[in-house]
């Protein structure tokens, strides 16, 4: 009997080298990611593919891969008729939804977008920027962009240009009309690959595992020893919200303390849990948290 395979797209490009970590996190080593479009994996039951996130989902959805990981502006863009398996709450810049935003510049006497009736527009997402101008009933011509479309902006009467913190389209002087779409990071599957039992409990194993690396990002694990007497002390200086895990010692006067608490806050915790009482305290990083 063949070996079974799940072949699995990977976005090349920005979101290139923040997936592999991601994955590293996850507990997969992926080598040769930066010189091969087909990089290595330490899962014999899984073929890597590196392709554009644009095209990803379309090579998804028509079966050539069985899953991938792109951006929800792509899947509308494209049209795909795909799974969306989870979101994963990750990009090259920060953790927060990119948008597509429309754009002119600072100096355009252009405020609204039903000013751009007649104009044309320059952007990658040609499709969803045409259905946005529709539904608005603004008759524009939409043109494809092939990047650097900031740089456009004074050839058109607008852009159409993803951004995560508008840090670029402030550089060159542009300023942001309305929002098109808010898109995160999607993994998707293949519909006849989501019915195959072997495929689709390894993609649920793998977006379980991304998950949890994601949900451990900015998290530690904090562990200390207690006095029963200080308990009250140590629980009221713990956040409110956290539940840790009490436990007992040999030693039948003390208890162990353990939580896992957000990395930011650790640097105040520490010293006031020390001055409540506690001791032995131990602060240690987290690859995954898996609720």
């Amino acid at each position: 009997m063949a070996e079974q395979i799940l072949k699995l797209g990977l976005p090349a490009g920005s979101l290139q080298k923040a997936t592999v970590e991601l994955f590293r996190r996850a507990g997969f080593q992926i080598s040769d990611s930066a010189r091969n479009y087909l990089p290595r994996i330490d899962d014999g039951q899984i073929q890597l593919i590196l392709l554009r996130a644009q095209e990803m989902s379309r090579y998804v959805a028509d079966g050539v891969l069985d899953a991938g990981i792109t951006g929800y502006d792509w899947i509308r863009e494209n049209d795909s008729d795909v799974v969306e398996v989870c979101e994963l709450a990750y990009s090259k810049a920060t953790s927060n939804p990119a948008r597509w935003v429309l754009a002119v510049p600072n100096e355009s006497k252009v405020t609204k977008p039903k000013d751009l009736a007649g104009g044309i527009i320059a952007t990658e997402l040609v499709n969803a920027t045409k259905k946005y101008f529709a539904d608005k009933n603004i008759d524009v011509k939409v043109e494809f962009s092939w990047g650097a479309t900031e740089v456009k902006a004074r050839l058109v009467d607008a852009i159409v240009e993803l951004t995560e913190t508008g840090s670029s389209l402030r550089a060159n002087n542009l300023r942001v009309l309305d929002t098109i779409i808010t898109s995160t990071t999607r993994f998707i599957a293949n519909n006849q690959a989501w019915t195959d039992k072997f495929k689709r409990e390894k993609i649920e194993n793998i977006a379980m595992l991304l998950n949890a690396a994601i949900d451990a990002r900015g998290k530690v694990g904090l562990k200390m020893n207690v006095k029963n007497d200080d308990l009250p002390s140590i629980l009221k200086v713990l956040p409110a919200e956290k539940s840790p895990t009490i436990s007992g010692l040999a030693d039948s006067q003390y208890v162990a303390v353990e939580v896992i608490i957000e990395e930011k806050t650790e640097r105040s915790l520490v010293p006031a849990l020390k001055r409540a009482g506690a001791s032995d305290i131990i602060t240690y990083p987290l690859n995954k948290v898996i609720h």
